[in-house]
């Protein structure tokens, strides 16, 4: 494939305070681009960052057609670069686009653009501790019409931003029984923009009371856990881990989901994917048998939970450092994503000297 590269001639990378990285502020020299008109994608272009130029009649300004993915790539002990697991946020990827009547991208554009744009731009991805590149692939909608349909043409782009870590604490969680996130037959599955969308306003009335996020539970009953708003969740309930299931379609499935729950059946730890009623943790609080909870994604990593308040009452958890599974399982993704031990799933892919013309 060939992806054509224009490169800066002044790079900013001087510029990072390395010791000062704040997710989502700072971003790499370069981006990738790529057009879909006339029912093809055209080919991919490597362009310095920038802004872009867009009509005021944009589809996906009024019309929401609009879907992302966060990946991340690590520095290695060779001084290489790896990107985790990037394949699963491709087929999640076009899993959104399907749904929300996108065109699916191809595995060159997505991989092989991603991989060629980290290799351009491996000054940016730090070596301090927590810290990482995240990647950021998105496509939207760009017919310039008004009319209720999906778009004809899209543009797909991805850019990248040095992150430290998305919470440097412990979480305080509360459990949300009146807004709804999903459900079953909508997008939650998907990660759409439009779903963070919606959950601003709600998230932002649960931080003036003093909590981190929002941990979401169904449509109808608001009696069964979700997902939490930046990150699928777990609990450690007597010794086994416990998680919600994505059978009905309204809990996004995590690629850190995924990795912890093979993690954590490699270490001998039952798990069960399953509905988890807010009852049955209340009630496994005050039996002793709530033993951890936490939280997984690709930006958030794995964020510990020290409490949760559901109608007032707050179940709090003894300190995390004295969480003994989670700790491990934490300990465990950064060795692997960091090159620290043998990458015995393959979940790392290698960021190479380019191949590509």
């Amino acid at each position: 494939m060939e992806i054509k590269i224009s490169r800066t001639d002044n790079s900013r990378v001087h510029e990072l305070k390395r010791d000062e990285i704040v997710f989502g502020q700072e971003y790499a020299d370069h981006m990738l681009v790529c057009d879909y008109k006339d029912g093809q994608w055209g080919a991919p272009e490597i362009v310095p960052f920038g802004n872009i130029s867009i009509c005021p009649s944009l589809s996906a300004l009024h019309y929401g057609q609009s879907i992302f993915e966060g990946v991340k790539a690590y520095r290695q002990p060779n001084g290489g670069s790896a990107i985790f697991r990037p394949e699963k946020n491709w087929e999640r990827f076009n899993k959104s686009a399907q749904r929300l009547g996108m065109p699916e991208i191809s595995s060159e554009i997505f991989l092989d653009g991603m991989r060629e744009l980290i290799n351009i731009d491996d000054a940016w991805i730090p070596n301090e501790a927590d810290t990482s590149l995240y990647i950021r692939p998105f496509m939207f909608a760009t017919d310039e019409f008004l009319g209720v349909r999906s778009s004809f043409t899209y543009k797909f782009m991805i850019i990248n931003s040095p992150a430290g870590p998305y919470y440097n604490k412990p979480v305080s969680i509360y459990v949300q029984s009146s807004f709804v996130r999903a459900v079953q037959g909508g997008i939650g599955f998907t990660k759409a923009a439009g779903n963070y969308g919606a959950s601003m306003y709600p998230t932002a009335e649960v931080r003036k009371m003093g909590y981190d996020q929002i941990l979401w539970t169904d449509a109808f009953e608001h009696k069964y856990v979700q997902e939490i708003g930046t990150m699928n969740v777990f609990f450690i309930i007597d010794g086994k881990a416990v998680t919600p299931d994505l059978n009905a379609g309204t809990i996004l499935a995590g690629v850190t989901r995924d990795s912890v729950i093979a993690l954590l059946k490699e270490n001998g730890v039952p798990v069960e994917e399953r509905p988890i009623s807010i009852d049955e943790l209340v009630e496994a609080h005050k039996a002793g048998k709530l033993e951890e909870a936490f939280g997984t994604g690709t930006a958030a990593s794995m964020s510990f939970i020290q409490d949760l308040t559901y109608n007032e009452e707050k179940l709090t958890l003894k300190p995390t450092t004295e969480y003994t599974i989670a700790n491990k399982i934490k300990t465990q993704l950064d060795d692997i994503r960091y090159g620290r031990i043998e990458d015995k799933q393959n979940w790392l892919l290698k960021v190479k000297q380019s191949v590509l013309i």
